[in-house]
């Protein structure tokens, strides 16, 4: 089973991917984090395996959070998830395993973290 933590600073964000994710029997939400703090507390203390991460949140964004955790806890997947594609050079040099857009299709995402899940590489893919 994957433990993910979802981190969006925006609750219908959040709330929709829990939606997405939890009737699937592979897959267990962990937690919900709205900034790159609460995220960077939230995987200290629950050990997700994956990390769904917005690029931009209030305070401490997606990117600097990605870092943060990383540097931490570097068997922790990452995931970015955005509607800007101009942070996928940034995601990735701060760590992230991965890059889609928040707009991509459903079984892409699900697929995406199973293969983070078992410790694969999920490469970001080219929206079309």
């Amino acid at each position: 089973m994957t433990k993910i933590l979802i981190v969006d600073d925006d609750a219908a964000v959040r709330d929709g991917l829990y939606g997405i994710l939890s009737p699937h029997a592979d897959f267990k939400i962990v937690g919900k984090a709205v900034d790159g703090l609460d995220a960077i507390d939230k995987a200290s203390d629950l050990h997700p395996d994956v990390i769904l991460m917005d690029a931009q949140m209030p305070g401490m964004d997606g990117v600097e959070a990605t870092h943060h955790i990383k540097e931490q806890f570097p068997e922790v997947k990452n995931l970015f998830l955005s509607v800007h594609s101009s942070y996928i050079e940034e995601a990735l040099a701060a760590g992230a395993d991965s890059y889609l857009m928040k707009d991509c299709p459903r079984q892409e995402l699900l697929e995406a973290i199973r293969e983070l899940g078992t410790g694969g590489t999920a490469r970001p893919r080219k929206q079309t």
